[in-house]
């Protein structure tokens, strides 16, 4: 069983939630979120918002802040092998209730198709609240390219 290691970013201001499924490998080592060099999910949100890549963790969290996102995943703990979220299994889900009581979320977002399953699975219910969601920024998801994922991503964060 893997423990998710790394807190929610968010604040009372944050009024998006993104959720992904589960830290990678490379973001467990790194100790935050999409810490894979090839997971195109920072290089996408700087194109939406058109603003500088955050490069550190510190730069990370405060762009989030700034832009009013909260960032957190769909599962607490789970056998995972690897980073690979088809081998998830024996899923705890994380409680998304002190998040949601303490910050102002109006749309929830999760990050690709596994996430989405997993969210529908374990959380939609007991929060009663449907999530968008968004082509995975996975390098797995190669059918996608970085264009094509900035402008499906600024297409639903934009528009709602």
């Amino acid at each position: 069983m893997v423990e998710h290691p790394i807190r929610p970013v968010f604040d009372k201001t944050s009024n998006i939630l993104i959720l992904g499924s589960f830290p990678s490998v490379k973001s467990r080592e790194a100790n935050f979120f999409y810490g894979h060099p090839q997971n195109r999910f920072w290089k996408v949100l700087a194109a939406v918002y058109n603003e500088k890549l955050p490069e550190s963790t510190d730069e990370k969290k405060v762009f989030l802040l700034k832009n009013h996102i909260a960032v957190w995943d769909v599962i607490k703990s789970c056998d995972i092998e690897g980073s690979s979220d088809s081998s998830i299994k024996n899923v705890v889900p994380n409680n998304l209730s002190e998040l949601l009581n303490q910050a102002q979320i109006k749309n929830i977002y999760v990050n690709g198709k596994k996430a989405e399953q997993l969210y529908k699975k374990y959380i939609e219910k007991t929060i009663n609240k449907k999530a968008i969601c968004l082509p995975s920024t996975s390098p797995a998801n190669a059918a996608w390219t970085l264009e094509k994922l900035i402008d499906a991503w600024k297409e639903k964060l934009v528009s709602i």
